[in-house]
């Protein structure tokens, strides 16, 4: 009855409002504890790398000096690459494994496709959730960052938008993705490449010391602009390559969506 007669009504009022009704049931899904735990459990593994190599390490490293000859620390150093691997991480868990779950094994989808949601708005409901996910992350290890005197409040405000970004630009990479897999083993591939990313995006040491054919393959990769845009913004060495690095991560999330919205159409409408 709720389907037939209340959610038409609300669902017709705009594209965005149906979107929402997707994020909606996924923020009511929050309340079922072993989930609220999932989500939770999500924030802790980029703090712990935080505290065991930014500043467990950066002990031993002592002073680290930037691009423009600033010298901070290097946990400084390495903090906002461990909030864009929290953005990425966030974003692929919601529109990875929990998306494959909801389209391919209890088939979710294909209830929601009976209501006048169009695959579409269930892709981008799906995004705004990952992205509501992203920013709990992004506050509170912004906090932590504040509170540990390695960047801002001022600094920090930039920074979580820019967060947002990244996960944007993940969620819907990794939802596009997700569309083509036929199976769990198949995760395995990504979980790969998301291991490399995170071990090579400059994430714990500058590009620059890479060698010329790793670093053209590290450009090529969004952890790297999302790392390099974030660090811009929480150490204060702001550039007009930041705006590149921005750029590159619109046209991810552009192209991200539109590949997941064409796959969901013909996946759920066929």
């Amino acid at each position: 009855m709720v389907t037939t007669l209340v959610a038409p009504r609300v669902l017709r009022r705009s594209f965005l409002a149906r979107a929402g009704s997707v994020t909606a049931r996924d923020l009511m899904a929050t309340r079922h504890s072993g989930y609220l735990l999932v989500v939770l459990s999500g924030f802790f593994e980029p703090v712990l790398y935080l505290f065991s190599i930014g500043v467990g390490v950066g002990a031993l490293v002592g002073e680290f000096h930037l691009a423009d000859g600033r010298v901070i620390s290097y946990a400084a150093f390495v903090a906002p690459a461990m909030l864009a691997a929290s953005a990425m991480n966030g974003a692929l868990a919601e529109t990875g494994f929990n998306f494959f779950a909801r389209l391919k094994w209890i088939k979710l989808y294909d209830a929601m496709v009976a209501t006048p949601l169009r695959p579409i708005e269930i892709a981008l409901g799906e995004l705004f959730w990952a992205l509501a996910r992203g920013s709990v992350y992004a506050v509170a290890f912004l906090g932590i960052m504040v509170a540990l005197d390695l960047t801002t409040v001022w600094r920090a405000v930039p920074a979580l938008v820019a967060s947002l970004l990244v996960g944007l630009a993940f969620g819907a990479v990794g939802m596009a993705i997700s569309t083509f897999f036929r199976s769990w083993q198949d995760f395995d591939y990504m979980t790969v490449v998301i291991f490399a990313m995170f071990l090579f995006s400059g994430t714990f040491t500058p590009v620059d010391t890479y060698p010329e054919a790793l670093r053209v393959v590290v450009a090529l990769t969004p952890l790297y602009h999302g790392v390099e845009l974030l660090r811009g913004f929480t150490t204060g060495a702001l550039s007009l390559g930041m705006a590149g690095h921005a750029l590159y991560l619109v046209a991810l999330a552009v192209v991200g969506l539109t590949v997941a919205g064409r796959r969901m159409t013909y996946l759920l409408c066929r």
